[in-house]
């Protein structure tokens, strides 16, 4: 059975989207986070998406047409046009991309049957998307790249209310100051 992975860039006080926009230093052009997010996320099959989230993601689908693009990101924008993308909004018409399909709600049991039947590990992508994930019991991994800033406010990347167990099983940090930990549900 395929694992869901729920990864977000998320700030030191816990917020996966600050209430201002953005959640500051460490992320942001550097070479080595961004090679690193590729190589850990070269063997996802699927992304889940909400609206927001796959608007901004959806830049890789045409990523290779920017003049001197360096290699970790035309390998990264390759990786992402190879995977299969199921975008949940009541809002959008249609998608731009390719490999990608709409779907009008979250649906848990469609994701286990996504999960049982995948051969490849899945994402979930996006705080207000993955905390039906989270509360259905649906996530195997969390990876958190914690920037270098406190932002005071936001969407949370875990949700109010839910008690996880979690055991560390990788982490690593960056000279950018960003820090990557990655835990699986026990």
């Amino acid at each position: 059975m395929a694992q869901l992975i729920y990864s977000m860039i998320t700030s030191l006080d816990g917020y996966a989207e600050a209430a201002e926009g953005d959640l500051g230093w460490g992320a942001a052009d550097d070479e080595e986070v961004h090679s690193f997010i590729g190589d850990t996320f070269r063997h996802v099959g699927t992304y889940l998406y909400g609206r927001r989230m796959y608007e901004t993601m959806v830049f890789w689908e045409t990523a290779q047409d920017l003049p001197g693009a360096p290699p970790h990101i035309l390998q990264y924008a390759r990786d992402w046009q190879a995977a299969e993308k199921v975008v949940y909004s009541t809002t959008l018409e249609s998608v731009s991309s390719a490999r990608s399909r709409i779907e009008r709600a979250f649906d848990p049991e469609g994701v286990r049957t996504l999960k049982a039947e995948a051969e490849h590990d899945l994402t979930i992508d996006g705080p207000t998307l993955a905390v039906q994930a989270i509360e259905a019991g649906l996530v195997d991994e969390y990876h958190l790249f914690l920037t270098t800033s406190v932002v005071g406010g936001g969407k949370r990347f875990f949700p109010d209310g839910v008690r996880l167990d979690l055991q560390l099983v990788e982490d690593r940090a960056f000279g950018s100051g960003l820090l990557y930990a990655r835990y699986r549900t026990r």
